[in-house]
């Protein structure tokens, strides 16, 4: 009887420990990285069906790293980032010019499947163009350093190269300062095609997920509009620029583009990147 007890105890320590073992957090990187960005169109339209269109396909993409933009509260409206945060189970981080206790606040926003490490945010230049870039550290685990992801917005006019080309040296002065993993993702509405030439210092570092998948269609705005040709004329602005030194585009495709009884999620349609991550040193430094 003494023997068998032994046995058992011995048996039970035996099972402890190889749960205690399984439940330890994994070291290695995600396989890959799920990316969506959109403009919302803060409230224009009717923003309560809007947004059903946009959590029912969020809840369908589950990106990892969302990247908002026109993101609007306002007496009446709660923000709209927050909103969508709460409903999808992400958190929220939002950015803007005005002051945090503004009863009307407007800018961008990162959503994370996963509680972020730091958050951070950049006023970019020419500060009279009321421009920001918001920053999160995602994805990092015990013996991985995360996803850098940066979210922006940058100037509208047609003709505004110049303004948009020094936002861009901003925008780079800030992930230089805050980036720390190895692994860097900027999201956001450019305003301007991936190949234009304000966006060049950009391309010297990160590659366009949409080009990189879809090389013939990329440069025809037709097949590649981010922009909702209902509201606007078609032209591809929306990007995801990633370092091709640590991923690979596993996936990159145009969503939130269809309309439902006459109403559409946005008058931009979103991108959907998927990221393989590259084999590779995935330690924190």
């Amino acid at each position: 009887m003494f023997a068998r007890r032994m046995f058992l105890l011995a048996l039970a320590a035996t099972a402890l420990a190889g749960c205690a073992l399984s439940s330890k957090p994994s070291h290695a990187a995600p396989r890959e990285v799920r990316v969506l960005t959109l403009n919302l169109w803060h409230d224009k339209g009717d923003w309560p069906k809007r947004r059903a269109l946009i959590v029912e396909e969020i809840q369908r993409l589950r990106p990892d790293l969302i990247a908002l933009q026109e993101v609007l509260q306002r007496p009446g409206l709660r923000n709209q980032a927050e909103d969508l945060g709460e409903a999808l189970g992400y958190e929220a981080n939002f950015v803007s010019v005005d002051p945090a206790d503004a009863p009307r606040r407007y800018g961008n926003a990162i959503l994370l499947a996963r509680a972020g490490k730091q958050t951070q945010e950049r006023k970019l230049e020419p500060l009279n163009d009321y421009r920001t870039a918001a920053h999160a550290l995602a994805l990092a685990d015990a013996g991985f350093a995360g996803v850098d992801f940066y979210a922006t917005h940058l100037h509208n006019e047609r003709d505004g190269g110049a303004v948009r080309r020094r936002q861009i040296d901003s925008l780079l002065d800030f992930v230089d300062a805050t980036a720390g993993s190895g692994y860097t993702v900027v999201a956001g509405d450019f305003n301007t095609e991936a190949d234009a030439p304000e966006l060049a210092a950009l391309r010297a570092r990160y590659a366009d997920a949409f080009a990189s998948a879809h090389p013939q269609s990329a440069a025809d705005p037709q097949r590649a509009s981010t922009l909702n040709p209902a509201y606007l004329p078609a032209q591809r602005i929306d990007h995801v620029f990633y370092d091709p030194k640590r991923f690979a585009v596993a996936e990159a495709r145009i969503v939130l583009d269809h309309s439902r009884d006459g109403v559409w999620p946005s008058d931009h349609f979103g991108l959907f990147v998927r990221l393989r991550v590259l084999a590779g040193d995935a330690s924190k430094r």
